[in-house]
C-alpha cells in the first residue's frame, strides 16, 4: 500500500488538520516511510511467538485499602470559599 495525496487529504480532515502543498508532500513521504517500516516487520518470522501483554512476569503487589487520616465534613469546608454546609459551592461551568 502506498500514501498517495487523497489519501493524506482523508487522514487530515479526520484530525482536522489544514494542510499546505509543501506539508501534504512530506506527509506523503513521511506515512510511506511509516508504511515500509511496517512491511520490513511484517517479514519478521514470530512463530511459536507468544504475544506479549506485560514487559514482566511479575505481579503487581496491591496494598490494603487502609483509612489513615479521616476529615470531617466541617474541616474540608472550614477553607471553603463558598458553601451550603455540606458541598462546595462553585461558578456554572455547563449552559
Amino acid at each position: 500500500m502506498t500514501i498517495d495525496e487523497q489519501t493524506v487529504e482523508k487522514v487530515a480532515h479526520l484530525a482536522r488538520l489544514e494542510l499546505g502543498a509543501a506539508e501534504k508532500a512530506d506527509m506523503i513521504k513521511d506515512m510511506n516511510k511509516i508504511l515500509g517500516f511496517m512491511d520490513k516487520l511484517n517479514e519478521v518470522d514470530t512463530d511459536g511467538v507468544e504475544p506479549l501483554v506485560y514487559m514482566t512476569a511479575e505481579n503487581n503487589p496491591l496494598r490494603e485499602d487502609i483509612v489513615k487520616q479521616v476529615i470531617s465534613t466541617e474541616e474540608a469546608l472550614k477553607n471553603a470559599p463558598d458553601h451550603d454546609g455540606s458541598h462546595f459551592l462553585v461558578q456554572k461551568v455547563i449552559k
